[in-house]
């Protein structure tokens, strides 16, 4: 198993230190355009949200990738205040763009495209992981 970490402040303009980190460590392993288009969308979508919303200074990411199985996930920790976006009803995305309820679509984008999404609260850390078969 390939595991690598890192923190940086919890800042829009860090995403792409985010999306460039998790870029190079899959690299090597080759893993499908699709899926890795999806997983830098995740990481788009999964970090401007701690940032906006949370109140955390800074996130770490621990990313696994399971070789044998080619299962990679990433987890985003925060010590931002308590909130499990899994709890929300998804987007009605039947209803025309002007009909339809502000927010949400990031992480309903984010549910349809990895392969699993959890979320723990441990202490005063939000534990936020997405799962990916990258090949």
């Amino acid at each position: 198993m390939a595991t690598k970490e890192t923190t940086v402040d919890a800042s829009i303009e860090k995403g792409e230190v985010l999306t460039a980190f998790v870029e190079s460590m899959l690299e090597p392993y080759e893993p499908s355009p699709k899926a890795a288009i999806q997983v830098d969308v995740a990481i788009d979508e999964v970090f401007s949200n701690i940032v906006q919303y949370s109140g955390a200074k800074s996130v770490t990411v621990v990313a696994n990738l399971d070789e044998p199985t080619s299962m990679f996930s990433l987890t985003f920790v925060d010590g931002g205040k308590p909130y499990n976006p899994l709890e929300n009803d998804d987007p009605d995305v039947s209803l025309p763009v002007e009909e339809r309820q502000i927010g949400g679509l990031g992480i309903f984008l984010v549910k349809k495209t990895m392969d699993d999404v959890r979320y723990e609260r441990k202490g005063d850390q939000n534990y936020f992981t997405i799962f990916k078969k990258i090949r």
